[in-house]
């Protein structure tokens, strides 16, 4: 590969004049989830692959950032919920330190929705409700998986998965001990849409005192 056609070199380069949408003040619903629900629902019609994929960012208590994606599984007014390995890295910041991080890269319609507020467990009734609405061989895959830790090989991983379903081969599979969801309650929603000549249009939500959102834009 040549020092010109390097990917390395070509980032510089690499640019986009965003022009699919405009966002105003007067578009916006007045609270943060019914206008995340309307842009999920334009990502859905749209095409967007895996439109519930979200960036999560947990931290630890000496504040050492780590992101990853995890799935948007449930949405209310109390906030948003993904489900994951209680013992997993993530679920260790979060019991550490509560305050996290969520984005919805909606690239393909020149969107994000970036979301920063606390992370708590949802109750087990709610967990026992999503699990047993999960494939068969996902629930599965929640008992072979010690999520996080270092395995020796896929090999490994497979075996313990054909292990535990033959285990479980008959009735149903319980909900393990070591797996939950948490639901991440907003402190603020920010709606972001790309516009021409990177003036892009940023508007931030804010929670208040008894629950009152304040809208403000912010520049780009």
């Amino acid at each position: 590969m040549s020092e010109a056609s390097s990917p390395a070199n070509q980032l510089p380069h690499m640019r986009r004049n965003y022009a699919l949408g405009h966002l105003s003040r007067e578009s916006l619903a007045a609270d943060p989830v019914v206008q995340f629900e309307i842009w999920l629902k334009e990502a859905l019609e749209a095409g967007v692959i895996e439109p519930n994929a979200m960036t999560l960012a947990t931290s630890t208590p000496d504040g050492r950032p780590l992101v990853r994606t995890v799935l948007l599984k449930s949405l209310d007014e109390r906030g948003l919920v993904f489900f994951t390995n209680l013992e997993s890295r993530k679920a260790g910041h979060i019991a550490q330190n509560p305050h996290v991080a969520l984005v919805f890269p909606w690239l393909a319609l020149e969107r994000q929705v970036i979301i920063t507020g606390t992370a708590e467990r949802v109750p087990v009734t709610e967990t026992v409700r999503y699990f047993l609405s999960r494939p068969r061989d996902s629930q599965i895959a929640a008992w072979a998986s010690q999520q996080s830790r270092a395995i020796s090989s896929r090999q490994f991983l497979e075996m313990e998965w054909a292990k535990l379903k033959e285990k479980f081969s008959t009735g149903e599979v319980p909900l393990p001990p070591f797996w939950g969801g948490f639901r991440v309650r907003p402190q603020t929603m920010e709606f972001w849409q790309g516009g021409p000549h990177r003036l892009h249009d940023r508007f931030q939500y804010k929670r208040g005192p008894h629950d009152v959102w304040t809208i403000e834009r912010l520049a780009p």
